[in-house]
């Protein structure tokens, strides 16, 4: 299925995807990598970890981003999980945190063993400030 794609959308995916990805998508490979599609948008990110079984995110706020506003989406890649952070609700507060704020999961919460292997697959924005 093809979808036609906004300068928006087109800017989207030039921050999370290599370079190699986007030619290879825009050549109309099939075997391109994606990102995971699910509810709300996908979050960009100021700085992510993974720690001790936890996935660690800093995120932009506008004094009222809580937990409950962000969902990890959880796939399996080549023998990895592949975590997507995804925003369900905005915040519309008034009050920016220069820096942002940070949200975790452990592994048990998003269904991942002690010890599996992660990576992050958000893109990445400076804090503002």
């Amino acid at each position: 299925m093809r979808r036609t794609v906004t300068l928006a959308g087109a800017l989207a995916l030039a921050m999370a995807l290599s370079a190699c990805a986007l030619v290879d998508r825009w050549t109309g490979r099939d075997d391109a990598p994606a990102l995971v599609e699910g509810p709300g948008q996908i979050e960009a990110v100021h700085a992510a970890a993974i720690v001790q079984d936890q996935a660690v995110f800093w995120v932009s706020s506008n004094g009222c981003t809580e937990k409950a506003d962000l969902i990890p989406i959880v796939r399996q890649e080549g023998g990895a999980s592949v975590i997507t952070l995804r925003r369900l609700k905005q915040d519309r507060c008034l009050e920016p945190v220069a820096q942002g704020v940070e949200m975790r999961w452990t592994f048990q919460e998003m269904g991942l063993a002690p010890g599996a292997r992660v990576s992050v697959e958000n893109p990445y924005q400076l804090p503002q400030g």
